[in-house]
C-alpha cells in the first residue's frame, strides 16, 4: 500500500471517532436535557414556585375590655406604621441603604441609629437584641408606629426617594376614658413581644404569636392576653426576583380577639379616682402639727369591693400615669419617669402592692382573735393613758383615758392600750419564752386565716403579698440581718450612739420575740404590712359573715359575635375560723364607729339607719415619715376602703372623701336617699351581660340594678 492511502485510511479513522465521540456528546447532553425538563422538571417547577412566594402575617385586631355596663375602657383605632421591606432593602448598594435610612430619620424625627436597629434580624450577630426584629425578613419590619397621617403620605407620594419604605395603617390601643377614667394600673400595657417569648412560642407552636405580635406586660392586658390576642391571618403572596409582587394568592384572615368583660363601673371608678385624688390635694394643704411642715401625702389607693362576691368595683392608685404613653412604643426618657421615685413611681399600683402598716384598721381582726380564744365581747380591760411593757412605755393615741371598757367602745374610740392588754395577755400564756419561735399565737392564727401575710390571687399580676411581722418572720430576719449588724457592733473604739446600741442588741437577741414586739403587733404597728386589696377583702369577710372571697376583675370573655366564651365566677378560697357569735360582735360593735366613734364627725347627717355603714379607722406610724392615714368600711353590699400615706389621720384625711363614696353608691342628697339600692347603673353588678351586635356596638344589660 502506497503512502497515499495509508494516510488517507488514517484520517478517515480519525474522522470516525470524532464523529462517535460528538455523537456521544449530543446523547449525552440530551439525555441530561430530558432527565432535567422532563423527568425532573415537575420537582424544579415546584421548587422555583416556592422560592417566588412569601407568606404575609396579617395581624389581627386586639380585644377590647369593656366595664360591666359595656363601655369601652380599652380600646383600638388605627395607627400610620412605617415599615421596612428587608427583600428589597437588601438589595440596594450599601450607599442607597444609609441614604434612605438617613432620609426617612430626617423626616421622622428619630435618629439613624435606632432605626438601623430596628432593621436588624435578631439572628444577625450585630443585632441589638432590645431594638431587632424577631419576625421573618419576609415580613415589614416596623420601624415606627405612630406616624402622623402627613408624614406618611410623604413617603407614600415620594417612592422613589423611600425605596423598600413602606407606609401602611395598623391597629393600636385605645383609651376612651368613659367620664375620664384613668385606670392605668388596672388596664395595663402592651409591648413587643421579644426574642425568648417567640422562641418558646414556636416550641409549643402556639401560632397566636409571631414576630410581630405585641403581649401584655402588666394589668389586665397581661392576665388575659391568650383572649385578647386573637389569632394571625396570612397572605400568600408571589414575587419577583426583586421582590415586587406579581400575584395576591390565598388569603386567611385574621380572628380578632375576644372581649373582656369586667366588673368595673366607669362611672364610679372616675369619681373614687378623683376622691383620692383630692384626699391627697388636701392633705397637701393641711399643717400636721407633729411634724411642723403640711403633710406630704404622697401615694394613695382607694377599693371599693362587692362584699358578698370578692368583684372589684372600682380600684384607684396614686400617683398614677397616661396609659396613651405606651402606645407606639415608650421612650426611654417617659420609662424613666414610671419608675422614677422623685415621681412617686407610678407605675406601681398602691391597692395591690403598697404595703403599708394597717394601723388600728387591724384592731377588729384582732377583736375576732381574741373572741374565738377566751375573751368575753363585755370583757373590761382598762382604756389608761399608757401601759409600761418591759422598759418601755406605751402610750395611747394623744395620751388619752377612758377607763375600763369593753371590746365595742374600745374598737369607737380605737383603744391602743385595751388592745395592749389582750396582746400582752396571749404573750404571757403562750409564749412568754421570746426564743420559742412556734409558740403558739391566737392572734397571729387569725390573721392569717383572714387571708394576710399572703397574696389574695386577684386577676392582675405582680400583686405584693404583704407581711405578718410573726416569731418565724423575725427568725429569718434575723439570719438575714445577723452578719450585718454584728460587724457593725464588733467595730472596735465605736460611739455609744444609737446605731451601735442597736446592732449590739440586734446581733445578740434580733431574733426573740417580746413583749413589746406582741403588743405593737396587735394594734397594726411594727413590721406587719398589709396592701390596700388584703384589708378590703378582710372586711368584706366581716361584713358577710365570713366567707373570704378570692378578688376579681374579670366576669367574662365574649367572642365578637357576642357569644359566652368563658363565664369567671366568684371563687371562694375559705371560710373564716369563727364563731358567728364573734363576727357578730365584732359587725355591731363597727356600727358604732360612724356614729359615735372616731368617724362620727365626718358622718354627722349621713342617714346611717337607712345605710348602716360600719368602719374603723386607722393612723399607722412610721418611722421617720408622717403617718399613714386609713379609713375602712362596709355595709353588707360593699366594702370600701381609702389609704394615704405621710397624710396624718384616718378621720382627718380620708374620712371625708370615704364619706362621699358612700354618698354616690346609695345616692345619698343630704340626710336623704334616693334608693335603697345603688343609682349608679352597674354598680350593683348586672344579673346579665352587656349585649355585643352585629354592626359591633354594645349595648348595656337589660337588668343593670340584678344581683350578680
Amino acid at each position: 500500500m502506497s503512502a497515499t492511502t495509508s494516510n488517507a485510511t488514517k484520517a478517515r479513522l480519525r474522522l470516525i471517532v470524532v464523529r462517535v465521540l460528538m455523537i456521544s456528546l449530543f446523547i449525552t447532553l440530551l439525555s441530561r436535557l430530558w432527565f432535567l425538563q422532563v423527568a425532573s422538571g415537575q420537582d424544579y417547577r415546584a421548587a422555583a414556585q416556592a422560592q417566588a412566594k412569601r407568606e404575609l402575617i396579617i395581624q389581627p385586631a386586639r380585644g377590647l375590655i369593656v366595664d360591666d355596663m359595656g363601655r369601652p375602657l380599652v380600646a383600638n383605632r388605627t395607627s400610620w406604621v412605617i415599615a421596612l421591606d428587608r427583600n428589597l432593602f437588601d438589595k440596594l448598594t450599601a450607599q442607597a441603604q444609609d441614604q434612605v435610612l438617613g432620609r426617612l430619620a430626617s423626616v421622622l424625627g428619630r435618629a439613624k441609629t435606632e432605626l438601623e436597629q430596628r432593621s436588624q434580624l435578631c439572628s444577625e450577630p450585630t443585632a441589638k437584641a432590645e431594638r431587632c426584629w424577631n419576625g421573618s425578613s419576609i415580613q415589614p419590619i416596623p420601624l415606627a408606629s405612630d406616624v402622623p397621617q402627613h408624614v406618611a403620605v410623604q413617603i407614600l407620594e415620594q417612592t422613589e426617594d423611600y425605596p423598600a419604605i413602606l407606609a401602611q395603617q395598623d391597629s393600636v390601643r385605645a383609651y376612651p376614658q368613659p367620664y375620664g377614667v384613668n385606670a392605668a394600673q388596672l388596664l395595663g400595657y402592651l409591648s413587643s413581644i421579644t426574642k425568648g417569648e417567640f422562641d418558646q412560642a414556636k416550641v409549643k407552636q402556639d401560632r397566636s404569636l409571631n414576630g410581630a405580635s405585641v403581649v401584655g406586660r402588666a394589668g389586665m392586658e397581661k392576665t388575659y392576653d391568650r383572649y385578647l390576642r386573637g389569632m394571625p391571618g396570612q397572605q400568600t403572596l408571589t414575587v419577583d426576583a426583586r421582590g415586587r409582587v406579581i400575584d395576591e394568592g390565598e388569603r386567611v384572615e385574621a380572628q380578632p380577639g375576644e372581649t373582656l368583660v369586667t366588673s368595673i363601673d366607669a362611672k364610679l371608678q372616675s369619681f373614687v379616682e378623683r376622691q383620692l385624688h383630692e384626699a391627697l390635694t388636701t392633705a397637701r394643704g393641711t399643717f400636721d402639727k407633729v411634724t411642723g411642715k403640711n403633710y406630704v401625702a404622697d401615694t394613695g389607693a382607694a377599693v371599693v369591693m362587692q362584699a358578698r362576691t370578692g368583684r372589684i368595683v372600682a380600684m384607684a392608685s396614686q400617683p398614677t400615669y397616661d396609659p396613651n404613653v405606651w402606645v407606639g412604643g415608650i421612650s426611654k426618657r417617659a420609662l424613666r419617669g414610671l419608675y422614677a421615685k422623685s415621681a412617686g413611681t407610678p407605675l406601681l399600683s398602691r391597692a395591690t402592692q403598697g404595703q403599708l402598716a394597717p394601723g388600728s384598721t387591724w384592731k377588729p381582726i384582732m377583736t375576732v382573735g381574741a373572741l374565738n380564744n377566751g375573751f368575753e365581747p363585755d370583757t373590761k380591760l382598762d382604756c389608761s393613758s399608757g401601759l409600761q411593757v418591759g422598759n418601755r412605755w406605751f402610750k395611747n393615741y394623744e395620751s388619752a383615758a377612758y377607763g375600763p371598757i369593753g371590746f365595742a367602745r374600745a374598737l369607737e374610740l380605737s383603744c391602743d392600750t385595751f388592745f395592749y392588754r389582750v396582746g400582752l395577755h396571749f404573750w404571757e400564756k403562750y409564749g412568754s419564752d421570746p426564743t420559742d419561735v412556734d409558740a403558739k399565737d391566737p392572734l397571729i392564727d387569725v390573721a392569717k386565716d383572714f387571708g394576710f401575710g399572703r397574696s389574695t390571687g386577684i386577676d392582675l399580676p405582680g400583686e405584693s403579698r404583704g407581711r405578718i411581722a410573726d416569731r418565724h418572720w423575725k427568725q429569718e430576719y434575723w439570719k438575714t440581718l445577723k452578719g450585718r449588724y454584728c460587724k457593725v457592733a464588733a467595730e472596735k473604739g465605736a460611739p455609744n450612739d444609737y446605731l451601735h446600741v442597736f446592732a449590739r442588741e440586734f446581733c445578740l437577741e434580733g431574733n426573740h420575740y417580746r413583749a413589746g414586739d406582741a403588743v405593737n403587733y396587735v394594734i397594726g404597728q411594727g413590721d406587719t404590712l398589709v396592701t390596700p386589696l388584703q384589708l378590703a377583702r378582710a372586711y368584706s369577710a366581716l361584713a358577710n359573715g365570713g366567707t373570704l372571697y378570692r378578688p376579681t376583675i374579670g366576669k367574662a370573655i365574649v367572642a365578637t359575635d357576642g357569644a359566652l366564651v368563658k363565664k369567671i365566677s366568684p371563687v371562694v378560697e375559705h371560710k373564716i375560723d369563727s364563731t358567728r357569735a364573734a363576727l357578730r360582735e365584732v359587725d355591731q360593735a363597727l356600727t358604732g364607729t360612724p356614729r359615735q366613734g372616731t368617724l362620727a364627725w365626718r358622718f354627722v347627717g349621713f342617714p346611717l339607719d337607712q345605710v348602716p355603714v360600719r368602719g374603723k379607722t386607722g393612723s399607722a406610724e412610721v418611722w421617720g415619715k408622717q403617718s399613714t392615714s386609713w379609713v375602712a368600711t362596709y355595709t353588707k353590699d360593699y366594702v370600701v376602703v381609702m389609704m394615704v400615706t405621710q397624710g396624718g389621720t384616718g378621720s382627718g384625711t380620708s374620712g371625708p372623701y370615704v364619706r362621699k363614696i358612700w354618698e354616690r353608691l346609695y345616692g345619698v342628697t343630704g340626710d336623704e336617699v334616693k334608693r335603697a339600692r345603688a343609682i349608679i347603673p352597674g354598680v350593683v353588678a348586672p344579673a346579665r351581660l352587656p349585649t355585643f351586635t352585629q354592626d359591633g356596638s354594645i349595648l348595656p344589660p337589660v337588668d343593670p340594678r340584678g344581683a350578680s
